[in-house]
């Protein structure tokens, strides 16, 4: 196990940002497809399998815009149902993306 061993007698104080799991990011990323509008997501983890789930959505017709600590998501104009070979061999988690079967693209 391991320790932090702090010495001088002061006392220690500070703030650490946690960014988001990327396990719970990149099915939430995957289901911005069923609400067919707009979605904000907040704490989204800056790492090259959430950059492929965005250039994936992308790629569908989807927008992307990253402001800060938020991306909003617009698949109101998804035109696109496949996904290029390239950019599902760049992240194995692309395979959660789904189609609504009610909605004509």
């Amino acid at each position: 196990m391991s320790e932090y061993i702090i010495k001088g007698g002061k006392k220690l104080e500070g703030e650490v940002t946690i960014s988001g799991s990327k396990n719970a990011a990149l099915p939430i990323i995957a289901a911005t497809i069923l609400n067919g509008g707009k979605s904000i997501l907040y704490n989204v983890p800056d790492i090259h399998d959430t950059k492929m789930m965005f250039e994936i959505l992308k790629q569908l017709g989807a927008s992307v815009e990253k402001r800060k600590n938020k991306v909003i998501i617009d698949t109101n104009k998804i035109n696109n149902q496949e996904i290029t070979e390239e950019l599902m061999r760049e992240i194995r988690s692309s395979v959660i993306f789904v189609r609504k079967f009610n909605r004509k693209i």
